[in-house]
């Protein structure tokens, strides 16, 4: 049986996006759990739930998080589950400031991170960490590859019948 995946968000505003991850996590059979925490308002049920992680089944934890973004480098301070980071896009600096928050972490505590709002990528991601254990699972990374790239073979070879028409 495979891993966990722990999927966290600061705020429950940042839903709309994280569920792009979970469609992703469901679409490849990788169990979840989605919890809202928060760096700074509930930090002792942040730091116990990163330090349970592992004991509790989980491979990987996804952290959520605007502006600030101290939220994944919490949790990685607190595990040694890999944790991916997803800056969420912020009114004032457009989610530069989480970006920038995310992927500067300290010597030792490494948080891989995504794209702003880029949450299918960090359930991607995480389906494949747990794959280097799981065979299925790199089966089916294997698949939605070969799927994508017959897709983009049929897009250009319907451009290029366009083009032959002009």
């Amino acid at each position: 049986m495979s891993k966990k995946v722990a999927v966290i968000m600061g705020s429950d505003s940042d839903f709309p996006v994280v569920k792009s991850a979970l469609t992703e996590l469901k679409k490849y059979g990788v169990e979840f759990e989605c919890r809202v925490m928060s760096a700074h308002r509930t930090p002792a049920e942040a730091c116990e739930f990163a330090s349970n992680a592992k004991a509790n089944g989980f491979g990987a934890i996804i952290c959520a998080a605007g502006m600030a973004a101290h939220l994944a480098g919490v949790v990685a301070g607190h595990t040694t589950l890999p944790v991916i980071g997803i800056p969420m896009k912020s009114a004032a600096l457009e989610g530069m400031d989480a970006l920038l928050a995310t992927v500067m972490m300290p010597p030792g505590v490494p948080v891989a991170t995504v794209g702003i709002n880029c949450a299918k990528n960090a359930a991607v991601l995480a389906v494949q960490m747990l794959a280097v254990s799981d065979e299925a699972l790199a089966e089916k990374l294997a698949a939605e590859k070969k799927a994508m790239a017959e897709g983009v073979i049929a897009k250009d070879k319907a451009l290029q019948d366009e083009i032959a028409n002009i």
